[in-house]
């Protein structure tokens, strides 16, 4: 992967890895019970569901499975390097804090250039996760539960609904969700249906954001435009209001609330990447739009 090796020759120094915040999400086991078979007319015997979903690896080469470690070590690190010295403002961040105030989950959906920063301000509240069953599904899991997350395995192409049906049980447990809404490999900037879905079998609101930097580098050989923030840089996550699916919803909604999302996603872009190079009159502008 470009943004890895990009990584590697730039922050080859920090790869020791921090584990101290990362294991403490309380969840209990999930099951899921199979139908009965014709041919045994029995029920099959349970598939067990860990916290963090599917915990068995696929099928890998021994060369492919030693690289896991060391990617997710080396990408831990860098985030554990860059992540304390950013300097946050929330242009609409209210609505997060007053979600997690009344405890009541939402479904978050961002682009996947700005997963560094993002992972880091929203680390260890249990934040659910979807991510592929794929290789590079495998290091991103240990990344991001090292640093508090939790997983359901899931792609577009693969898996995908029964991610979704492990992430509305945690939205039922109370908590939140979250896709990197072009990921993991695609088409960039284009939103997948999937928090549409899970926002109609759940009935909680999908929160869209986007993050921008005032010093940052964009690695240009990564499909997504990966964003590394500066060391020491402000931050600015700009939230758009929740967007509801009703329970009821048909495809003609379904369809319409997939086109609103892809639409708010593309103007907290807009907003985020710009932000300083506004002037100070235009920020307020947008901050009396949005609330704090």
């Amino acid at each position: 992967m470009p943004i890895l090796r990009v990584i590697a020759l730039r922050l080859g120094p920090f790869t020791k890895p921090i584990h101290s915040e990362a294991r403490n999400i309380a969840a209990t086991l999930l099951y899921y019970r199979k139908m009965a078979t014709p041919e045994n007319g029995k029920e099959e015997a349970p598939e067990a569901i860990s916290p963090h979903y599917d915990i068995r690896l696929p099928k890998l080469p021994w060369h492919r499975r030693m690289q896991i470690p060391i990617i997710a070590a080396l990408v831990f690190s860098v985030i554990r390097t860059v992540g304390p010295t950013l300097r946050f403002e929330t242009v609409g961040g209210a609505q997060f804090q007053a979600f997690w105030a009344a405890k009541k989950p939402s479904i978050w959906a961002f682009w996947h250039r700005v997963i560094l920063p993002i992972t880091w301000y929203a680390r260890n509240r249990g934040i659910v996760v979807m991510n592929t069953t794929a290789f590079d599904g495998q290091w991103t899991r240990k990344v991001i539960e090292w640093l508090g997350f939790g997983t359901a395995q899931g792609s577009s192409s693969r898996g995908g609904l029964r991610g979704l049906q492990v992430m509305a049980k945690r939205i039922e447990e109370g908590f939140d969700c979250a896709f990197t809404i072009d990921g993991p490999r695609g088409p960039r900037y284009v939103a997948k249906v999937g928090p549409v879905l899970l926002a109609r079998m759940t009935g909680v609101p999908i929160q869209v954001f986007h993050v921008g930097v005032e010093r940052g580098k964009t690695i240009q050989k990564t499909w997504d435009q990966f964003l590394l923030p500066g060391l020491f840089t402000r931050a600015v996550i700009v939230v758009e209001k929740p967007i509801y699916v009703p329970q009821n919803a048909d495809p003609e909604m379904i369809k319409a609330k997939h086109e609103e999302m892809q639409k708010a996603l593309e103007r907290v872009r807009d907003i985020a990447e710009g932000w300083y190079a506004m002037s100070e009159e235009e920020r307020n502008r947008y901050r009396a739009e949005f609330g704090p």
